[in-house]
């Protein structure tokens, strides 16, 4: 008897402060027609709270939609570049939050690919037996790290957090087939310059933030598309089979372009990047979330999902939806807002950035 892992639970969590491009362009040099017309990008979140917090509410909102406890969880993965801090991990914060108590909990850092690649891995764990139900997550509270006076990275990124739960099943659903790779050599092309090789006693409080957007574009789509043609000839199904494209949400022009290349038309293909710019490893979970809840996704239906993000890590995956679209308990859990607006939590940032930079300048 083969074991598949059915996805059984989705859930969200977005910041309830959105930043407009126009809120941009009162302290960046940049307009919403520049970012608009480049990205495809209209507004993003910006979190008052933690990246733990963000998943904690992300992995309720799942749990309900399974029909589940938090102790009905062997093991709970948290993709995440942001994590609130190094040690310990954001999955034990999510663990204890939740109530759990016997999960196994660990953090991956994929970047904007960790959430296929802890599918990947949970998808294994299931398979081989070794867990029964297990929680992922992507969460991320990127403003915290951008630099906000770089126009060309800052008007990128978002914060928020997104979830499903994997169940051990004999339905033939969940992750069919997927690929994952790393381009190793392209590892500096996207980078933040921060970490335990620092300088601890020289931090002057500015994180470089390397961004070179036209190699990251170009190895992007080369390796989406290279594994995407690996899961469908692992598989044997072509896009006729396939009921849509639901890709990680980085760039507009970039999903138009995968779109082209694995020649699934543009009604197929699942974007929300105009709403929440790229929130790295918790744009994929958002987007299948959005998808199921706007009825894009059908009981049974065949999605195909590709990735790339830091590392130049990069996969695909192809995902069989099981018969249920609903969620068996109300999953819409939200932060509540704490009365500031996304200006009232970024121009200290900036201000703080700005005046680093100069600082650095004079010595």
């Amino acid at each position: 008897m083969k074991i598949y892992a059915e996805i059984t639970g989705w859930g969200k969590c977005l910041p309830p402060a959105v930043m407009t491009n126009d809120d941009l362009a009162t302290f960046l040099e940049t307009s919403d027609e520049w970012i608009r017309t480049r990205t495809g990008i209209e507004e993003r979140r910006v979190s008052e709270v933690g990246t733990s917090k963000l998943a904690t509410v992300a992995a309720r909102n799942a749990l309900a939609a399974a029909g589940l406890e938090a102790e009905d969880i062997d093991l709970i993965i948290v993709g995440t570049c942001t994590p609130d801090e190094i040690i310990p991990n954001v999955a034990s914060a999510v663990q204890r939050d939740l109530g759990n108590k016997t999960a196994a909990a660990f953090d991956l850092n994929a970047a904007c690919s960790s959430f296929l690649y802890g599918m990947h891995y949970a998808t294994q764990a299931i398979r081989t037996g070794a867990h029964k139900k297990v929680l992922i997550i992507g969460a991320e509270r990127l403003t915290r790290i951008l630099d906000w006076t770089k126009r060309e990275s800052a008007v990128l990124f978002g914060d928020g957090a997104g979830a499903m739960v994997l169940e051990a099943s004999e339905n033939e659903c969940g992750l069919l087939a997927s690929h994952v790779t790393c381009d190793a050599d392209a590892r500096d092309v996207l980078a933040l310059e921060f970490g335990m090789s620092f300088d601890r006693f020289g931090f002057d409080g500015i994180m470089p933030f390397n961004f070179v957007g036209q190699e990251i574009f170009k190895r992007a789509v080369k390796g989406m598309n290279t594994a995407v043609e690996k899961v469908f000839e692992e598989t044997g199904l072509t896009t006729d089979d396939i009921d849509s494209l639901i890709p990680h949400q980085a760039n507009k022009r970039l999903i138009d372009y995968l779109a082209k290349m694995c020649k699934v038309p543009e009604e197929k293909t699942v974007i929300n990047i105009q709403k929440y710019g790229n929130t790295s490893s918790a744009t994929l979970p958002i987007a299948f979330c959005e998808a199921v809840e706007q009825g894009i996704v059908k009981p049974g239906d065949t999605i195909v999902s590709a990735v790339f993000g830091g590392g130049l890590t990069c996969g695909a995956g192809i995902i069989k939806w099981g018969q249920r679209v609903t969620p068996i308990r109300d999953n819409n859990e939200q932060l509540p807002s704490q009365g500031k607006s996304a200006l009232d939590l970024i121009l200290p940032l900036h201000e703080g950035t700005k005046a680093a930079w100069e600082k650095r300048g004079d010595e």
